[in-house]
């Protein structure tokens, strides 16, 4: 399964730069299913989730293991599946982790995304005391737009208990974006026990549900925190559009409203607005989409100082990783970006800093791949 060998891959500017950057994509893994997240463990394990509804333990020489027992029922199919998966800060002493997926409605009439906290069996072949903390209401039959990414939230410089994630509008119900008694196009802010914090924006108003932390989304499939503890995430414009966004308590962010895209086949959206007083402008967006996945800043400067700073975001539509240089390390405006592994075309689902510093991401394929990202000349 694993393999040693080595790919250098050229990496092109998108914008005009002085020259062009290399590194040096390591296989660590491959023969992964449409792997979807990895969540790096002790002693230089990994942890993949597999969309089919998988989740593997991948040993530190890159030899993967059986599937965990222990998931619940996953509706997997079109982008749903298993998805999302996150280690808990005080992993290293209560094996916690968190997973997000598709859930089946209990009558199989529909689906959402949902929560689950776990713990990871000393032998890492099992979860056990799995309990899902969050279901995305209302269920509906579509299998489209999940979102499902998971932040662990701080406050001065620490963890504080609390979880974002990101939840998609279902496709079909984008307009339920706009309205605060679904989840649906929905940031949602909880604690790890499934409980909501009483400074939740929308607790106490009638007609709101108490976990809205932010709205107006389309469906974001990448998201990370700043290490100033600022939540950052991205998210799918319709066709064009694609936007980053740095979502504050309680704002609106106006999707479908504001667009800079517009319907699949050409057409404007609504009035075919691209910004409304009241409605939150992204900090940056793509036309045409990228189909944006997986986001992480580099915190290291194993690359070299020029790169701390960046943030990175994964291309499903191009096939490439986009190495985005803000004014500001870890905030600002994005200033240029630059196309990594785009000789490769994979569709990249994700992409993380491990504790080495280095750059991991995981390639959305059959024969799906974890790479290592050396440094390169």
């Amino acid at each position: 399964m694993a393999r040693a060998a080595l790919i250098s891959v050229l990496l092109l500017s998108t914008m005009a730069v002085g020259r062009a950057q290399a590194v040096r994509p390591e296989v660590v893994a491959d023969g992964l299913q449409n792997p979807w997240a990895v969540a790096f463990l002790p002693e230089g394990r990994f942890l993949v989730t597999e969309r089919p509804g998988r989740m593997r333990v991948i040993e530190a020489d890159g030899r993967v293991a059986p599937a965990l027992t222990g998931l619940p029922t996953i509706a997997a199919g079109g982008q749903g599946g298993l998805l999302d998966v996150m280690l808990d800060s005080g992993f290293a002493n209560n094996r916690t982790l968190y997973f997000c997926f598709s859930e089946p409605a209990a009558d199989g009439m529909g689906n959402s995304t949902a929560l689950a906290s776990a713990r990871l069996s000393a032998s890492r072949d099992a979860l056990e005391n799995v309990r899902v903390i969050f279901s995305q209401k209302p269920k509906v039959q579509s299998s489209a737009h999940f979102g499902c990414r998971i932040v662990e939230s701080r406050q001065e410089g620490k963890a504080d208990g609390l979880l974002f994630l990101t939840l998609g509008e279902r496709f079909s119900r984008k307009e339920d974006a706009q309205k605060l008694d679904n989840h649906h196009g929905k940031v949602v802010r909880i604690g790890k026990d499934g409980g909501v914090p009483k400074d939740n924006p929308f607790v106490g108003r009638a007609g709101a549900l108490p976990e809205i932390w932010s709205y107006g989304h389309r469906n974001s499939q990448g998201a990370t925190l700043a290490p100033d503890g600022t939540f950052w995430m991205h998210e799918h414009g319709p066709q064009g559009g694609d936007e980053i966004n740095l979502p504050q308590p309680g704002r609106n962010h106006g999707w479908p409203v504001v667009t800079f895209g517009e319907n699949y086949g050409g057409g404007k959206i609504g009035e075919g607005l691209t910004a409304k007083a009241g409605m939150e402008p992204p900090l940056h967006y793509w036309v045409p989409s990228i189909a944006p996945s997986g986001m992480a800043f580099l915190t290291s400067d194993r690359y070299g100082a020029a790169w701390r700073g960046n943030l990175f975001v994964g291309s499903l539509k191009f096939g490439y990783l986009d190495r985005i240089e803000l004014s500001q390390p870890f905030k600002g405006k994005v200033v240029r970006e630059h196309k990594l592994l785009a000789e490769g075309g994979s569709r990249i689902r994700d992409v993380r800093q491990g504790p080495d510093g280095l750059l991991y991401v995981l390639t959305d394929e059959a024969n799906g791949r974890l790479l290592r990202l050396q440094p390169g000349s």
